[in-house]
């Protein structure tokens, strides 16, 4: 693959990597509820609206989401829809829509924020988010500056890294492990309680030797593909130790926008992949002549004098 190409798909790999993940939250947010309970179910919450003249009963509401804050939360919903939409429709120079995907890319903080306060302020619910919350930045500056450009790959390897530190960190018990980690391995995997806590310590150890290859030319790549693997197969565990195929799939609409939101886990790292892949040599070298020259390529010294001067050129460069 020539790099025009090699840049195409990376662009294509960051478009659905951000589209996939505000799709997610669009269905959570449509057809559940957005996590902010926790910041705007608050004294100081209401004592704000009070000074736009919005009683107790306008601030709760009645039971039928018609209170301040469920209309709050629903209009999130909306947001995240157009950032959905935004990730097909931008292309390069659309400078407003870039403005507002990073606008999207504010909203995924606020909410891991969310996310981290109702975990009891556990620093790993924050930083496990990393991915998600950078992957529309991610997008806009591949498109705006590059996608080789030095500041897309350090933010795109800022997201691997709290990505998957974050979920190690968990792993490997340095914050209590979630028991839903417990609970998926042994259901996948059919093992019991001390074999799921050994495999969760190793992927965890893996998690951080993952996050230091990313430094190391040679482990680049390797690391890259590891992480794609198991963000993959992290964010697949939920529908598959969800859901029940004997049951029709009951409960998809519980799990699969678990996996869908996630995406960004295992495409940030395929984009890291595909950006440090190097044709060899030999490959550059019979891509600079036309096909039908080809072949001259391995003719002896000798014979290359009976080629076209042009030939030659490419011949004694080559060599």
């Amino acid at each position: 693959m020539n790099k025009a190409r090699i840049d195409n798909i990376l662009i294509l790999i960051l478009r659905l990597g951000a589209f996939l993940c505000f799709a997610g939250w669009t269905w959570v947010h449509f057809y559940w509820e957005g996590p902010y309970g926790i910041l705007l179910w608050h004294d100081a919450t209401f004592t704000l609206a009070g000074k736009f003249g919005i009683s107790w009963e306008e601030f709760v509401g009645t039971g039928a989401d018609d209170g301040f804050v469920q209309k709050c939360v629903a209009s999130m919903s909306w947001l995240y829809l157009i950032c959905t939409i935004l990730t097909l429709t931008v292309r390069k120079g659309s400078r407003i829509q870039m403005a507002i995907l990073v606008g999207g890319s504010g909203l995924l903080v606020i909410l891991s924020y969310a996310k981290y306060l109702a975990s009891q302020r556990q620093l790993p619910m924050f930083i496990e988010h990393g991915g998600q919350m950078l992957i529309p930045i991610i997008f806009v500056l591949a498109l705006a500056l590059g996608v080789r450009h030095r500041v897309t790959v350090a933010v795109a390897i800022l997201a691997f890294i709290m990505t998957f530190a974050g979920h190690g960190s968990y792993a490997v018990g340095l914050w209590p492990t979630p028991s839903s980690f417990y609970a998926m391995t042994s259901v996948i995997l059919q093992v019991d309680f001390a074999t799921a806590k050994s495999l969760m310590l190793a992927a965890g150890i893996l998690d951080f030797v993952i996050c230091i290859g990313l430094f190391v030319p040679f482990l680049r790549r390797p690391a890259a593909l590891y992480g794609v693997i198991w963000g993959f197969l992290t964010a697949m565990a939920r529908p598959v130790a969800g859901m029940s195929l004997s049951l029709f799939y009951w409960g998809a609409d519980q799990f699969l926008h678990e996996a869908v939101l996630r995406a960004p886990h295992f495409l940030i790292p395929l984009y890291l992949f595909f950006l440090w892949y190097r044709p060899h040599v030999k490959d550059a070298r019979v891509s600079a002549i036309g096909p039908d020259d080809r072949r001259s390529l391995d003719l002896p010294l000798t014979a290359r004098s009976f080629l076209p001067t042009k030939l030659k050129k490419t011949q004694n460069q080559a060599i």
